[in-house]
Order: C-alpha cells, then sequence, then structure tokens
C-alpha cells in the first residue's frame, strides 16, 4: 500500500469542505479558489474543481454571478447560498467530531513524519 494513494485519498475527502469554506468567506472565481488551496498545499486542478463546482451548484449549495473581466470574456464567481451555507455548518460538526475522534484514538502514535 502507497502512503501516496491514501494521501490523495483524504485530501479528497475534505476537499469540498474546503471549497465550500473558501466560497463562503466570500464571493470567488475558480482559479482564486485553486490559489488558496495551493497556499495551504492542498493542491487541486481544474479538472477536479469545476465538476465539483457544478455538482455543488446543482444541490442548492453555490450560485455564481457573471462578471465582466478586464482581460477577456465575463467570469463565473461563484458564492454559497442560505442552503450552502447550513450545509456547511453541518460539515463543519462532522469535521470536528472526526478531527476528535481521530486524535484521540492515535494519542499513543509518534506524530512524526
Amino acid at each position: 500500500m502507497k502512503l501516496e494513494n491514501t494521501k490523495a485519498q483524504m485530501r479528497k475527502g475534505v476537499l469540498e469542505l474546503c471549497i465550500l469554506s473558501i466560497i463562503s468567506e466570500e464571493e470567488v472565481y475558480p482559479s482564486d479558489i485553486i490559489n488558496k488551496l495551493k497556499e495551504v498545499e492542498l493542491i487541486v486542478k481544474e479538472g477536479t474543481l469545476y465538476p465539483l463546482l457544478t455538482r455543488l451548484k446543482n444541490a442548492g449549495l453555490l450560485e455564481y454571478n457573471w462578471k465582466e473581466s478586464k482581460s477577456g470574456p465575463p467570469r463565473k464567481y461563484y458564492k454559497t447560498t442560505p442552503a450552502g451555507e447550513s450545509f456547511l455548518q453541518g460539515l463543519m460538526g462532522v469535521w470536528n467530531q472526526l478531527v476528535f475522534a481521530v486524535q484521540q484514538s492515535t494519542k499513543n502514535v509518534s506524530h512524526n513524519e
């Protein structure tokens, strides 16, 4: 079993939470989301992000507005809907429970990388 594969699966598992959290802060363009994720070393490609944004929009958690761009065609900016904000709060509760459970069940394991 390869550590890199497990690491990638763990990151994919929290991607939806991170993306919703970023969008809940302010209306954002997809490349802004990618840049914010890169800043915290959670690398995501456009081919992963766009389908996820579409899925979240179709679920009623996101909406978008078109805005004129100074350097090309109009751009689609995303923001969370009230349902998206509520869903994010629920995800944060689940995340906090999960972090606590993992910390408790691994507290005797050495945390050296």
